[in-house]
């Protein structure tokens, strides 16, 4: 029997992706550092488009399993299961999934096959009994929490979407419609946001999150110190821990320092959202004897051009 009124309706299931097409391997793009954040909008998507909701279903896991590659939902309402299940059975959601990624990966077309399992039940197998179909799923909570990664892409999706709106209407504002937490560059400040002020060189200042502006002063200007800087900066935040610098180092060892500095910056502003603050930036950079480009960041410098 399914929760009551009184108890979050909470279930999970798995959709298996497989392309028909010999020469678009789901898994093997998946596991691309340069595709994985294409398959993922496409995923992203083509779910908010089959409940009708950006927060109607979660994904918890991507696992990469040749040639499959394995969703796994998490649903918070029964009402938005249902939608799912409506859209699952009638193709929408793999018209929709193939929609989205012949765009973001650029290709003519991506033909799918699609199966959803609930534990040890195909739901494929009884979807014309809705009720039965959300039993299964119900029945299967979810054994884990979002993955670190995934949570990363959500990031760097909204991130994509940010600049987006920026180059085409160059109005911040427009990001504020966004409403999420794991925005890059959140472009106003909630009540639940860190202390507004803090000291630098024993004058106050307003703390506030990382701007695109501040993300590129810092690339440009931090040179060979930026690992110190890094280090710094993952005494609070896991998601700049000793590999991932030294990963970084190496990825974009050919694209040079300023490359290397903006994506751990980015790392750091995807990881904490609203608070990747100009202040534990600074302090970063007054432990490292980084105090020029500190005052560079808080417009000490005027009448210097950095832009």
């Amino acid at each position: 029997k399914m929760a009551g009124s009184s108890a979050p309706w909470i279930g999970s299931a798995y959709l298996f992706l497989q392309s028909t097409c010999k020469t678009i391997v789901l898994p093997s793009l998946y596991e691309s550092s340069q595709k994985k954040p294409c398959v993922f909008k496409a995923l992203k998507l083509a779910l908010e488009e089959s409940t009708g909701s950006r927060n109607g279903v979660d994904i918890l896991k991507v696992h990469c399993s040749h040639p499959h590659l394995i969703v796994q939902l998490k649903f918070c309402k029964q009402e938005n299961c249902r939608r799912f299940l409506q859209s699952y059975r009638e193709g929408a959601l793999q018209e929709s999934l193939q929609k989205h990624l012949k765009f973001s990966l650029a290709v003519t077309t991506v033909p799918l096959e699609m199966e959803l399992k609930a534990g040890n039940e195909h739901l494929d197998n009884m979807l014309k009994d809705e009720d039965r179909c959300l039993e299964c799923i119900y029945r299967e909570k979810p054994d884990r929490l979002r993955d670190e990664e995934i949570t990363e892409l959500e990031a760097c999706l909204e991130g994509l979407i940010i600049h987006q709106s920026i180059s085409n209407s160059m109005a911040v504002n427009d990001c504020a419609a966004l409403n999420s937490p794991s925005l890059p560059y959140p472009s106003r400040v909630s009540s639940l946001s860190p202390p507004v002020t803090f000291i630098f060189q024993g004058q106050q200042f307003a703390n506030r999150t990382l701007t695109p502006d501040d993300h590129q002063k810092f690339a440009k200007l931090v040179s060979k110190k930026w690992k110190q800087v890094g280090r710094s900066l993952q005494k609070s935040c896991r998601a700049l821990r000793d590999p991932v610098i030294d990963n970084l180092a190496l990825e974009y060892d050919r694209e040079g320092l300023y490359e290397q500095a903006y994506q751990l910056l980015l790392r750091f502003i995807q990881s904490e959202g609203k608070k990747a603050t100009i202040a534990r930036l600074i302090a970063a950079l007054e432990e490292n004897g980084l105090i020029s480009l500190a005052e560079e960041l808080l417009g000490l410098h005027s009448n210097e051009d950095c832009s």
